[in-house]
Formats: structure tokens, C-alpha cells, sequence
């Protein structure tokens, strides 16, 4: 990824994020720890994110969706996400939001 955001511009990405639901557990996307970096290219916002699982069934609505939100939000910038497996998730890059919301279900 080329340029690094600004504090307030990432803060907007990943607020605007959190709408996105992992519907397989129930947290949104952010608090999951599924978003590995934000930046912004000239017009290029790009996105790097994972997913639970290698294999997960979501991936393609989660992309869609993390797309679709972006686009809307930002409507004049160019949207590309990247979907990345270095480093492997794990229940450690949950956010303590994130746990909360697991041990309210």
C-alpha cells in the first residue's frame, strides 16, 4: 500500500466499516480485527482485509460489502480491496469490543 491516511480520514474508514457484519459471527468487521490497513493512492482508497478462514463461505459478501460501503461513503474515490492471509487471523486481533460483544451472545 503506498500512502498512509490520516488519523481522522482512517478513523472515517473504519466507522463506516463497522457497519459491516461478519454473518457468520456476528461482529462487525472492525472489531473482528479483519482489517489489516487502509490507504489512499491519489483517488485509490485501498483496503486490506482477511477473513476468519481461508476457506471461509463469506468471503465474496464481505469484499462485496466492505466495496459497496466504501464506494457510497467516499463516492469520489476509486475503491480496490485486497484480500490477505499474512498474517493469519487469530482470536488475539479481536478488539476489546469485539470481546464484549462475543461474551454478550
Amino acid at each position: 500500500m503506498e500512502t498512509q491516511v490520516s488519523e481522522d480520514f482512517g478513523n472515517e474508514v473504519f466507522e463506516t466499516l463497522k457497519y459491516i457484519i461478519d454473518p457468520e459471527v456476528g461482529i462487525n468487521i472492525v472489531d473482528l480485527g479483519l482489517i489489516y490497513g487502509v490507504s489512499l493512492d491519489g483517488d485509490l482508497l485501498e483496503i486490506e482485509l482477511t477473513l476468519t478462514t481461508p476457506g471461509c463461505p463469506m468471503s465474496g459478501t464481505i469484499t462485496t460489502a466492505t466495496e459497496q460501503i466504501l464506494l457510497k461513503r467516499f463516492p469520489n474515490l476509486d475503491v480496490k480491496v485486497n484480500l490477505v492471509w499474512s498474517p493469519a487471523w487469530s482470536t488475539e486481533m479481536i478488539t476489546e469490543e469485539g470481546m464484549r460483544q462475543l461474551e454478550g451472545k
